[in-house]
C-alpha cells in the first residue's frame, strides 16, 4: 500500500535513505551522508512523501518537492520486488513531469530511470561531492 508519510514514520524513512545512500553511494564518503541526516530529516517533514507499506512494515518511500524527485529508496531486502516501480508509477499519476538528480557512478539508479522513460537532460559536477551527477528529466502521456 502507498500513503502519506506520517510522523510515526520518520524514523524509519531516515534509516532507510541513510542506508541505501551508504550502499548506492560508497564512493562518496560515509562522514558526507551521516552529516546530512539532520538536514534531510527536516527537509523530509515539508516535502511531498509517499511511503510503500506491506504487512505493516515500511519497506521505501519517495520524496518529492514540486515536480522534482528527490529520491525513491527501497530497503535493501525488499529490492528488485517493484516496490521503486510502484512509487514511481504513483508519482507519474500525480506529476506529469519529473526532474531528479542522480550520481552519475550510481548505475543501477541511472538505469532503473532509463527504463522508465527519463532521458539526461545535462550534466554537472556535484560542489558538495565533486562527483559527477546527472539531470534526468520525463514527461508522461496524460
Amino acid at each position: 500500500m502507498i500513503r502519506s508519510l506520517t510522523p510515526q514514520d520518520l524514523n524509519t524513512v531516515m534509516q532507510i535513505w541513510l542506508e541505501g545512500n551508504l550502499e548506492a553511494h560508497a564512493f562518496i564518503p560515509e562522514a558526507y551522508w551521516k552529516s546530512n541526516v539532520p538536514l534531510v530529516r527536516d527537509q523530509l517533514q515539508s516535502a511531498e512523501v509517499w511511503v510503500y507499506e506491506k504487512n505493516g512494515a515500511l519497506l521505501g518511500f519517495a520524496g518529492m518537492q514540486g515536480d522534482y524527485l528527490a529520491g525513491i529508496f527501497v530497503k535493501k531486502e525488499a529490492r528488485s520486488m517493484g516496490i521503486g516501480r510502484e512509487l514511481l508509477t504513483h508519482l507519474k499519476e500525480l506529476h506529469p513531469v519529473l526532474t531528479l538528480h542522480v550520481y552519475e557512478k550510481n548505475h543501477r539508479a541511472v538505469d532503473f530511470y532509463r527504463r522508465e522513460g527519463f532521458v539526461i537532460a545535462a550534466e554537472e559536477l556535484d560542489s558538495g561531492t565533486d562527483e559527477r551527477e546527472l539531470t534526468m528529466s520525463c514527461i508522461f502521456a496524460m
